[in-house]
């Protein structure tokens, strides 16, 4: 059994299930993508490297030495050295750090990186990825077949799920009473203590499923702008300490904010890295979201079937049951469940590791894609609100 279950959007165990996870409805797909840029020739043969970029503490790793187990299995079995970098804090701020660099054909030393649901519809429609090539992926099929017809992306043809959480509400329960709904965190005693997410669709997916709106599905601008209307009161009013990329959880950790909208996971991290058993993460009663973070190729890398073959063995059931043992996240590996039993029995039934799908479809809606014209619109108005 892992020492720790930790991760950026890592999911508590069995004790939370009861209290998680609205309907499913797809979003809207994007066009279809083309490849028309010219991708770089692949030197992976002779360029024995692969450099993995993704969020905080989302592949298991050993306590003592700082390794990463499984990362160290695949440069034995391969003989490809891989590095893992943890620098994705925001898939807005990441992306556009990486976007003209990759729009100039320059390879940014990164093979693999890991990214939003709606972030990687955009990576594709603006062709800043690579296709894979899934005759070489042997593991490859083994993606739930829930999972395997993305909106963003059918057929899998560019990017592969890495894992799936929720967004929610955390709170320390031994210094705070009980919080059920998103109108609870507004409550006078917890003024100033309370903490967003910079991932708006994250933040304001909660609060539109508070006011009885369903992400899922077409909203108009007005039913946003009520979301955008209540983070803009709270954080004039004081309410919200402050909205934050993954960074957030350090004003939990401190003690500085006692409750927030958050991903799952951090609340796990909390309780394992400051030993308050106490924190707790809900799914309001309204609703909370499910999202999926996704592995592609950056467009200008020229060792894309080192990434591949990276990606591949993440695929192999005994692999991803490793990670997901360590991270507890929902696991997005056909068989992955039976090769629990071998790796942490206590996990095999963990319904936030393998959901059922009756259990994703009860409290949860996946954020709709959006066209280009919402995006900006939106996002707009975001930033005007909280100056990001």
């Amino acid at each position: 059994m892992p020492d720790r279950a930790l991760s950026r959007r890592s999911l508590l165990g069995s004790a939370a299930a009861a209290g998680l996870l609205a309907a499913c409805a797809p979003p809207e797909p994007p066009a279809a993508a083309r490849t028309t840029r010219a991708l770089p020739v692949d030197r992976s043969a002779t360029d024995r490297r692969v450099a993995f970029a993704s969020w905080t503490q989302y592949l298991d790793q050993d306590e003592s030495t700082k390794r990463f187990p499984t990362l160290d299995a695949f440069v034995r079995a391969t003989g490809i050295q891989a590095s893992y970098s943890e620098e994705i804090d925001d898939n807005d701020l990441y992306v556009n750090k990486i976007a003209p660099q990759l729009r100039a054909g320059q390879d940014i030393g990164r093979d693999l990186v890991v990214l939003s649901d709606w972030m990687v519809n955009r990576v594709i429609d603006q062709e800043l990825v690579q296709p894979l090539e899934l005759i070489r992926m042997p593991h490859a099929g083994n993606v739930l077949p829930e999972l395997m017809d993305a909106p963003f992306d059918p057929g899998r043809q560019y990017s592969l799920p890495w894992q799936s959480g929720l967004t929610g509400i955390g709170y320390d329960a031994s210094k705070v009473k009980e919080i059920r709904s998103v109108e609870d965190l507004w409550r006078p005693d917890l003024e100033g203590r309370v903490v967003g997410l910079s991932e708006w669709r994250d933040t304001l997916g909660v609060i539109l499923r508070s006011q009885g709106v369903d992400p899922a599905r077409p909203f108009t601008r007005d039913q946003l702008a009520a979301a955008v209307e209540v983070v803009d009161r709270r954080l004039r009013d004081g309410q919200i300490r402050r909205i934050r990329g993954n960074s957030y959880v350090q004003d939990l950790q401190s003690g500085n904010a006692l409750a927030g909208l958050v991903w799952s996971g951090d609340i796990a991290t909390l309780r394992a890295e400051t030993g308050n058993e106490r924190w707790t993460f809900v799914v309001p009663e309204s609703g909370g979201m499910l999202w999926s973070d996704n592995a592609v190729v950056p467009v200008t890398s020229p060792r894309r079937r080192n990434a591949q073959r990276l990606l591949d063995w993440y695929y192999q059931p005994e692999i991803a049951a490793q990670v997901a043992a360590w991270v507890g996240y929902i696991c997005p590996v056909a068989g992955a469940q039976k090769a629990m039993e071998k790796v942490d029995p206590e996990r095999v039934e963990d319904p936030l590791i393998f959901p059922t799908a009756d259990f994703l479809a009860r409290r949860t809606s996946v954020f709709r894609a959006l066209d280009p014209r919402e995006e900006q619109e939106y996002a707009a108005m975001w930033t005007q609100v909280v100056g990001q």
